[in-house]
């Protein structure tokens, strides 16, 4: 679910600044944007951001700017490096240009504090507590865009519903045409001879039988209720609607596989089941939304 929280806290030692992005993603996906000095809290955030947060492509950047103005510092050796291996490269595929100074200077690390002090315990409770805070205000952008969503999926459900009862009508009609459709192949076939009407009866049973789609129907209409249950619950419900709109998708698909049958009684169904999976897709893009 996308969302966005930015939350600065100042301590005596500077400012922090903690600013949380994220977006739909089937799991949980954290990249970390930190300056050197506080990598060691690394671990202490991402237990926060996992307790707070259980789904979404996730971008965390902390920044601490310290006080009293304390001028940068190039970190050489690191420059050296990052110089080296542009001109190895340079000169093992033959590119003319120059090193990138801004390019450099954005690599992690090659900036930093002289001699930087160590982490007070303040600063490091001040960093936590600011992602803490920044966990809440997301979590509160990502709940009023849920109820939306779970606004619009329940619509959806409920377009689901109509079509399975529109489908329903139709099939109990299902019957008679069979019986109509067999005895026309038939008298085809047979050119005016007498058909006697049990025998014509058992063909007509086999075939509605083989092309019935009364429990797909039951079924899909019971998961459509239970995906509406679901939402109504709430809690982290992400993954069990991915099981869920999977088997409604099949039920779906074997309705279409069972409409051949049935003339333009069919077509109509397989319609309404082309709809029906229609839904079905569009409350799988939506439900990578949600938890």
């Amino acid at each position: 679910m996308t969302g966005f929280a930015r939350v600065r806290r100042t301590t005596e030692q500077g400012e922090i600044v903690a600013s949380l992005k994220s977006v739909n993603h089937r799991g949980q996906d954290l990249h970390f944007h930190l300056p050197t000095e506080l990598d060691p809290l690394e671990h202490e955030v991402r237990a926060i951001i996992k307790k707070g947060v259980a789904r979404g492509h996730m971008q965390i950047h902390i920044s601490f700017a310290r006080a009293g103005g304390t001028a940068a510092t190039l970190n050489r050796e690191l420059f050296d490096v990052y110089l080296q291996a542009f001109r190895e490269a340079a000169t093992r595929y033959k590119i003319e240009g120059q090193p990138d100074l801004n390019a450099a200077l954005r690599i992690p690390g090659m900036l930093g504090v002289g001699s930087p002090e160590e982490l007070s315990d303040a600063v490091r409770a001040a960093v936590l507590q600011a992602v803490e805070e920044a966990v809440t205000a997301l979590n509160v952008f990502r709940e009023r865009e849920g109820a939306i969503t779970v606004e619009e999926m329940n619509g959806r459900c409920r377009n689901i519903a109509d079509l399975v009862g529109r489908m329903e009508e139709i099939r109990s009609g299902a019957v008679p045409a069979f019986h109509k459709r067999l005895n026309e192949r038939l008298s085809e076939l047979l050119r005016g001879t007498t058909i006697e009407p049990q025998r014509l009866a058992q063909e007509a049973a086999v075939l509605a039988d083989r092309s019935d789609i009364a429990e797909e129907l039951t079924r899909l209409r019971t998961h459509t209720e239970h995906l509406k249950s679901m939402l109504a619950d709430g809690g982290e419900v992400g993954k069990r609607l991915d099981f869920l709109l999977q088997e409604m998708n099949r039920e779906s698909n074997t309705i279409l596989s069972k409409t051949g049958g049935l003339g333009d009684l069919g077509l109509t169904i397989t319609d309404l089941a082309l709809s029906a999976k229609s839904e079905i897709d569009k409350i799988r893009e939506q439900s990578l939304n949600l938890e």
